[in-house]
C-alpha cells in the first residue's frame, strides 16, 4: 500500500507543484460553487485566489480545462437543470441562478444544452 501512496504523492507534486497556489485556486473554485447565484466577476473570484486576474485565468484553465467564466456558466446551467426538473418557472430559475435577463439565460441554456429550458423541462417531465 505504501507504493501507491508514494505514487499518488509523486503525481500530486508533478501535476500540482505549487501547493499554495493549488489551495488558492481550489478556494476560488469553491467560491464559484457556493456563490454562483451572486453577482460575481473575475476580479472578485481572482481576489479569493490572491493572484492577478490574468494569472488566475491561466492557472484555473490549466487545472480545470476551462476558464473561470466558462466554469461559472456550467455550474449555473447544471443548477438550472435541477430547478427546472423540480417544476420551477423559467423566471424563478433565472433569478435563482444569478441571471438578470431571461433572454440571456434562455440563450445560454440553449447554447450549452441544445434545447430551450422549457423544452428541457417538458422532455424530462414526460419521462417521469
Amino acid at each position: 500500500m505504501t507504493f501507491y501512496r508514494d505514487e499518488v504523492a509523486r503525481l500530486d507534486k508533478t501535476l500540482y507543484p505549487h501547493d499554495d497556489l493549488t489551495r488558492q485556486i481550489k478556494a476560488a473554485k469553491f467560491y464559484i460553487d457556493t456563490h454562483f447565484s451572486d453577482e460575481i466577476n473575475l476580479d472578485k473570484i481572482a481576489s479569493k485566489a490572491l493572484v492577478s486576474k490574468f494569472h488566475f485565468i491561466r492557472v484555473f484553465k490549466g487545472y480545470y480545462g476551462r476558464t473561470p467564466h466558462q466554469y461559472l456558466q456550467e455550474v449555473r446551467i447544471e443548477m438550472a437543470k435541477k430547478l427546472l426538473l423540480k417544476g420551477k418557472s423559467i423566471g424563478e430559475v433565472c433569478n435563482a441562478i444569478g441571471f438578470k435577463s431571461k433572454t440571456s439565460f434562455i440563450s445560454l441554456f440553449k447554447k450549452m444544452t441544445g434545447i430551450t429550458p422549457l423544452t428541457y423541462q417538458n422532455k424530462k417531465s414526460n419521462f417521469e
